[in-house]
């Protein structure tokens, strides 16, 4: 099949969309995938395993896209967009990444009378209800999520199949009444060929937690950091690197100086994966601290598989997804998401009874039976292997 993939964002940043597009011309398909930019990158280029072609979208183009559903400018850019890659080229297929240009897909399932694939990478009602730019006056103005929910329902049933990343997300649509057949789950699951693992050892003289990823108030670190100025009147040799950037940095960077942490806590900024890697191997504890809600309760973390891959005890918020994972491998342990007391609690008692608590053997055989992407990508193959 000839497949075109729309994404609303830059690539080549994101990681889940390189890996599906790579499976399914492993698997004899062609893709191709559609994005704006704002870098004035190629308008086409030709890899290996898939073709891009963006358009450069505008600052105010851009800026509208949290109004899209009360105002046509953004739908507009992608239907010209859509509608000369079409002139161009005949695809079998259109596949759409988070729920935003569903309608768009919707569109071209009609006129093109060809199946329409929703790749749904998180719950994004509830991403925006949380998010901090629709909690501003002018945000709640735009973007309605009373809309977005009627909006997820009716392209939720409009979608030949659907693609979520976790059971709990499954059992959210299915409850809408969405047929449970046509929903397929594709993890962010680890590529282990592609993660490297290290040998390097902690320091003894420290017990060093470990967290990568965004910086932004819902990653919940700031529980942590409270967390930490606990645990340091009765064990005063801990420390926390925290690898990753956000728009929440200089709020956390702030309550470091205010409570006195700076000789435990670093800011150590984005790492690339090798960089990551072997920072982990020197970990003692990984963490997910994200804060509990509708949509950390629906997500799949990459870091999860790599935490688990790479033999580290886990301490995790109580995010469902997140609980369910972490308990099946024995790889951690749980603590209140909103709790400081509560981390502190459960750090201590991973400490003393890490042997007796998890089996970091097991998880790792997890991975490497169950949660890896071999195992996704082949769902993501079958599911348009029912399309030829």
């Amino acid at each position: 099949m000839k497949i075109l993939m729309l994404l609303t964002s830059e690539f080549p940043e994101d990681v889940r969309v390189e890996k599906e597009m790579d499976a399914l011309n492993n698997a004899g398909h062609e893709v191709h995938l559609a994005c704006y930019t704002q870098k004035e990158r190629p308008k086409y280029e030709k890899c290996p395993n898939y073709i891009v072609h963006r358009k450069l979208i505008s600052s105010f183009i851009y800026k509208s896209s949290v109004g899209c559903l009360k105002f046509p400018f953004y739908f507009n850019f992608w239907r010209k967009f859509v509608t000369q890659l079409f002139k161009n080229e005949n695809f079998d297929a259109i596949h759409i990444h988070d729920l935003p240009l569903a309608k768009i897909g919707y569109e071209i399932k009609i006129k093109y009378k060809i199946p329409f694939i929703l790749d749904l990478h998180e719950n994004w009602p509830a991403s925006l209800e949380i998010a901090t730019h629709t909690n501003t006056f002018l945000g709640k103005l735009l973007s309605s999520n009373k809309q977005w929910r009627k909006y997820e329902k009716r392209f939720l049933g409009q979608a030949n199949s659907i693609i979520t990343v976790v059971d709990e997300m499954k059992m959210r649509i299915s409850k809408l009444g969405i047929d449970k057949n046509k929903i397929y789950i594709v993890s962010n699951t680890i590529n282990t060929k592609d993660f490297p693992l290290y040998d390097d050892k902690s320091d003894l003289e420290f017990i060093t937690l470990f967290y990568a990823g965004g910086i932004n108030i819902h990653r919940g670190l700031q529980v942590v950091i409270k967390a930490v100025s606990l645990i340091i009147k009765e064990k005063q040799n801990i420390r926390l690197n925290i690898i990753g950037k956000g728009s929440y940095q200089s709020h956390l960077e702030k309550l470091v100086n205010d409570l006195n942490l700076e000789n435990h806590i670093k800011f150590l900024g984005w790492k690339n994966l090798n960089e990551i890697s072997k920072l982990l191997a020197k970990s003692d504890i990984a963490l997910i601290p994200h804060l509990k809600s509708e949509q950390t309760d629906c997500s799949s973390p990459n870091k999860l598989y790599q935490y688990i891959y790479a033999k580290k005890p886990i301490l995790t918020s109580n995010c469902d997804s997140l609980v369910r994972i972490v308990k099946e491998t024995k790889s951690g342990l749980v603590y209140t998401h909103n709790s400081p007391e509560d981390f502190k609690k459960m750090f201590f008692k991973l400490l003393i009874n890490q042997n007796s608590i998890i089996d970091l053997e097991h998880g790792s055989s997890l991975i490497n039976s169950k949660y890896n992407w071999s195992v996704d990508s082949d769902r993501l193959v079958g599911l348009y292997n029912n399309f030829i």
